[in-house]
């Protein structure tokens, strides 16, 4: 029997406001290099980062997330974005990115202030070659990790209002400061590190945050503890004894766990390895047993 043919489509779907997005995305910071906001980041090959780019269009991906920030030494995320699909984006496409953090050319990291994120909204859009970001995560800095993000999402939400962004969401917060957010504007997504072996405080979070009807976006779900130097071979004998049951990989069976904590909750695998790319994708149609889920949830 001829295999099914890969598509993100497998995953299913969730509505970030009124925008329909494939669970299974793409999410952009190592098409520029290595590790795009490391000092030194090994820039990558310019031509593999766009053919990943209509590579993953054409397996079904609708749902991009990026960042200025993600530059290397050579190229930027957004730039490569919109050569590889600019000027005839897909209509279905939703490109999400993040405010808040900045870093200079030399990659001086730096704060925006309230009246910053303006500038920090204007220079996506300029290098996204778009007249408006479809969504932007308010992302939190870690000297803000239990403080007030009112200020800075008013300011935001006034740039909602100006026409320059389609809906909000917010990034690294605790439940607190979405409910703080909330008050404020429609929040349509949570973007926090999760996943497995994630703390009960956090899977309740998840759990909150679907009953709230708001996608929960969890970034280094294959890279786990290991973050943006990714996971390496570091997988427990669970995920390697689950991969071998479903003919997968430890990377694929992080994935395949990640979609399974709810219908809300999206995936971004980062990568710019063509054949990365297709594993990824393929990941959303692996459906894990309950008796797999239980397994993977006690290691």
């Amino acid at each position: 029997m001829t295999p099914a043919p890969i598509s993100a489509a497998a995953a299913g779907t969730w509505t970030l406001g009124d925008l329909t997005v494939n669970r299974l995305g793409l999410g952009a910071m190592r098409l520029p290099g290595r590790v795009a906001f490391e000092d030194g980041a090994e820039p990558r090959g310019r031509d593999q980062a766009i053919r990943v780019l209509r590579r993953a269009v054409e397996l079904g991906v609708n749902h991009i997330d990026t960042a200025a920030f993600y530059f290397s030494p050579l190229r930027s995320a957004n730039e490569l974005i919109n050569s590889a699909l600019g000027g005839a984006y897909p209509d279905d496409l939703v490109i999400t990115t993040k405010v808040w953090p900045g870093r200079a050319a030399d990659g001086e990291w730096w704060w925006a202030s309230p009246k910053q994120l303006r500038g920090q909204v204007e220079e996506n859009i300029r290098q996204l070659g778009r007249d408006h970001l479809d969504v932007v995560n308010l992302r939190v800095p870690p000297s803000r990790a239990n403080g007030s993000i009112g200020e800075h999402f008013a300011a935001l939400a006034d740039l909602r209002d100006a026409g320059l962004v389609r809906h909000l969401g917010v990034s690294n917060i605790t439940p607190e400061q979405l409910a703080e957010a909330q008050a404020i504007a429609p929040v349509v997504c949570v973007q926090n590190p999760y996943g497995i072996g994630a703390s009960l405080a956090d899977r309740k979070f998840v759990r909150s945050c679907g009953e709230q009807g708001v996608a929960f976006v969890p970034f280094f779900a294959i890279a786990g503890p290991g973050g943006a130097r990714g996971a390496g071979d570091d997988h427990s004998d669970a995920i390697h004894t689950v991969a071998r049951a479903n003919d997968a990989t430890p990377a694929q069976i992080r994935l395949a766990w990640t979609l399974a904590q709810g219908p809300h909750v999206l995936a971004i695998p980062g990568t710019g390895d063509p054949e990365h790319l297709e594993d990824n994708v393929a990941a959303g149609a692996i459906q894990l047993t309950a008796e797999e889920l239980a397994l993977l949830d006690e290691a």
